[in-house]
């Protein structure tokens, strides 16, 4: 994963963006001008499946300077024999090696950084793991320069995948090799001089690995597109690479981080909807029509969701989560696509070698093998200033069967704790009534309903009053806006003028970006960022509307003038 630009998308003119997103939500149509890349031979078929499902080490050799700048502790074996353990069956390795080289000629791998990533490799290859090695944050931090400083580039890379073949030239062939991560250039004319250039560092990269000998006359090496990314145009590219190549060793990436207004939390898209599925099963399919169908494997290098932190909980809800996990493997399995999840500390917590959400995990690894029902929410509200009465959620069994619900160990009784009438379960006011308790403010209760494959969907009983916000006063460093949130959650926030325009960092919409404007990690406040406060009008007043899960809005107004930013209910 690269950092740089991730999130360039919030920064494009209005009507840019509006035109990127409705060419993401067009129609995909599977046939393609490009000729069917030449298959790939058996064994690399047989070896790309053999490494479902994978799991990445981010931000761990990848990190700069080294291996626990961003975070993460040094890596054990017991971590690997960990990661096995819960059903992984290969590891991708992303490694940025430009902090540990010498200058020119020979640009000289530092001998200890070669000695650890060698001994994390013969670890995994221990565990009988399958390891996807790489040249990681290499790709922004130099080999970008390909068009400007040629053939410096060129002689540094191709000394770069010299000194590791040589290294690990006769280690097993479960050991695999990656050209580069999420290859990008500077100062380009555009596509057409992109392509020629990653043609160009994929051809030295094979080249070399071959020449090398040993092992790796055999060894499967898997190419990227421009960017990692599975729009028709770089996919195209890159089987016409394969063409050029003829190497029957050769397996194909991209990476996959979801729809990206949903993966940020920006322009309203909370919910893992339908403009999110039909962006997950159109990127899947051309992958598949591309590559797959005519006998070349496809690995999906990373996947995860941009803003899913451990330490950013609320950003996107959990239930939502859930969701993009559940039919993210299931259209994976479906498609034949090896997945690899990018996992930089957020899911398994390295100290402890347990996984921060065990509740999510199960979920990642049921979509490995089988389909799990959801409902259209996991959370029923309660509002505590009225009488409670039934609710009613939609199920999406997703092929499998409801079977019930369940509180602890104790079944619910149809009938009398709720009905089922086709996909709508509807929870009587008796159950809620008994579940809500003393309608204390928050979770009062957690069912769980149950399907007849996969894992269950878990359903929280929560109560709420609407929140309750108060006057504040900030500066350019941000401002702070008390909170009561009486048993509710933020789900998003809008931003508009007086006169209708939208306010904001994003001014392309009005629902802004969490994190990038707002945000609503602590019990007492919501936040409003820096850029938010400095991308204000000066003495414009700006109406905030704050959308709450519960369906609740409130209404709150800032005012920016000079150095003091306002806010009143």
């Amino acid at each position: 994963m690269n950092s740089p630009g991730r999130h360039a998308l919030s920064r494009l003119p209005a009507l840019l963006v509006a035109l990127l997103l409705a060419l993401l939500l067009s129609p995909v149509t599977p046939a393609h001008a490009a000729d069917p890349p030449p298959p790939s031979s058996p064994a690399a078929r047989s070896a790309v499946a053999a490494m479902q499902p994978g799991w990445n080490l981010g931000n761990t050799y990848d990190a700069i300077p080294d291996e626990t700048s961003w975070g993460n502790p040094p890596v054990t074996k017991a971590l690997l024999q960990q990661v096995k353990s819960q059903g992984f069956r290969s590891i991708r390795l992303p490694v940025t090696w430009g902090g540990h080289q010498g200058g020119a000629p020979g640009y000289t791998i530092d001998a200890a950084w070669m000695a650890k990533v060698a001994q994390v490799v013969d670890w995994a290859l221990e565990e009988n793991l399958y390891v996807m090695l790489n040249l990681h944050h290499d790709s922004w931090s130099w080999l970008n320069t390909l068009p400007s400083n040629h053939d410096a580039v060129l002689a540094r890379y191709t000394a770069t995948w010299t000194q590791i073949a040589a290294r690990l030239r006769d280690r097993s062939d479960r050991l695999v090799f990656e050209s580069v991560n999420e290859p990008t250039f500077t100062g380009t004319s555009g596509d057409d001089e992109n392509y020629r250039l990653l043609a160009e560092l994929n051809r030295v990269f094979q080249s070399t690995v071959r020449a090398s000998g040993g092992g790796n006359a055999n060894r499967l090496l898997v190419l990227p597109t421009l960017y990692t990314n599975s729009d028709q145009g770089r996919l195209d590219a890159l089987a016409a690479e394969l063409t050029a190549l003829r190497d029957p060793m050769i397996a194909t990436t991209i990476h996959f981080y979801g729809w990206w207004p949903f993966s940020v939390n920006i322009a309203g898209y909370t919910r893992f909807d339908a403009a999110s599925e039909q962006d997950l099963t159109g990127q899947f399919d051309r992958a598949y029509n591309t590559f797959v169908a005519h006998g070349v494997p496809v690995i999906i290098g990373e996947y995860a969701l941009l803003a899913y932190d451990h330490t950013r909980p609320g950003i996107i809800e959990r239930g939502e989560v859930r969701k993009y996990f559940e039919m993210l493997g299931n259209y994976a399995r479906d498609r034949q696509l090896t997945t690899m999840l990018w996992d930089a500390g957020q899911f398994l917590n390295r100290g402890t070698l347990q996984w921060r959400d065990p509740e999510l995990f199960a979920q990642i690894k049921s979509s490995w093998t089988t389909r799990s029902g959801t409902a259209s929410t996991d959370q029923v509200f309660l509002s505590r200033s009225t009488p409670i009465t039934a609710r009613t959620l939609t199920l999406d069994a997703n092929t499998t069967n409801f079977q019930g619900l369940r509180q602890g160990t104790r079944n619910l009784l149809q009938g009398r704790d709720y009905t089922l009438s086709g996909d709508q379960l509807t929870l009587t006011a008796t159950a809620l009534t008994e579940l809500a308790g003393n309608r204390a403010y928050g979770v009062n209760a957690t069912l769980q309903a149950r399907f007849s494959r996969g894992v269950p969907w878990r359903i929280d009983v929560v109560s709420y009053d609407t929140p309750v916000l108060s006057n504040a006063s900030g500066n350019a460093s941000g401002l702070s806006v008390p909170t009561q949130f009486r048993g509710d959650q933020l789900a998003t926030m809008e931003a508009r003028y007086d006169d209708g325009s939208n306010a904001g960092p994003a001014n392309w919409t009005s629902y802004q970006q969490w994190d990038s404007a707002f945000s609503a990690y602590t019990s007492d406040a919501i936040k409003l960022t820096p850029d938010f406060v400095t991308s204000l009008r000066e003495g414009a007043r700006v109406t905030l509307t704050f959308h709450f899960w519960s369906g609740a809005t409130v209404t709150y107004h800032v005012v920016k003038s000079g150095g003091t930013v306002t806010g009143t209910v």
